[in-house]
């Protein structure tokens, strides 16, 4: 697959060149921090606009009309948090325990003028609190998964937005096992072989 451009990305997602200029900022900053520690795949970064960039934005349309804040779970190198930060998510908190990756994302904020709360924890720790959208990616299993982002998902219509591999289907099989939910499953734009979960009113089963 020929790798995606810059204006390839704006004409899939219809941003602004305002903000294609900062996630290009934040692209450049991303290349460069890699050769010090390891922020992503290496192999990623031959196609980033897809792999990494429309990976992220396509959560954006996705979200809960109105949705004001977001939680990106185990973020990484800030995918999808920060990317959708950048693209005007109103309040975004960014979940990451590797204190070298949480410099990353307060550089990579700082270069790109963008406001997001990092807090360099690991997420079993943190103190939940209601947000409207939930997002994560490659952080865990699906059952696991739902039992970090559920203390989150306590406003009525909030959601949670999870990018799958292609164990997708696994995965689903043993979430029900152990959790109820209302669930919605996209073909991933940017992985032919992945999806996007649009999950809502998760409960445990009881007994579970």
């Amino acid at each position: 697959m020929t790798p995606m451009t810059a204006e390839q990305f704006q004409t899939e997602t219809d941003v602004s060149r305002e903000t294609l200029d900062r996630l290009a900022l934040y692209l450049d900053l991303l290349t460069r921090w890699q050769s010090r520690i390891n922020l992503v795949g290496s192999a990623t970064l031959g196609d980033p606009w897809r792999r990494h960039m429309l990976d992220s934005a396509q959560l954006l349309p996705l979200c809960p009309e109105g949705a004001c804040s977001l939680i990106d779970l185990g973020t990484g190198a800030g995918f999808p948090g920060l990317v959708l930060a950048i693209m005007g998510v109103p309040e975004v908190h960014l979940v990451e325990s590797d204190a070298r990756k949480c410099a990353f994302l307060r550089e990579a904020a700082r270069v790109t003028a963008t406001v997001a709360t990092i807090h360099p924890v690991r997420v079993e720790t943190l103190k939940p609190w209601a947000v409207d959208v939930v997002t994560a990616r490659a952080l865990a299993p699906l059952p696991k998964l739902l039992g970090l982002a559920a203390p989150f998902l306590q406003h009525v219509g909030s959601e949670g937005l999870f990018l799958k591999g292609k164990g997708v289907e696994g995965e689903l099989t043993d979430a029900r096992k152990q959790w109820t939910m209302t669930l919605d499953v996209r073909a991933s734009r940017s992985d032919p072989s992945g999806a996007v979960l649009r999950i809502s009113e998760v409960a445990r089963v009881r007994g579970r």
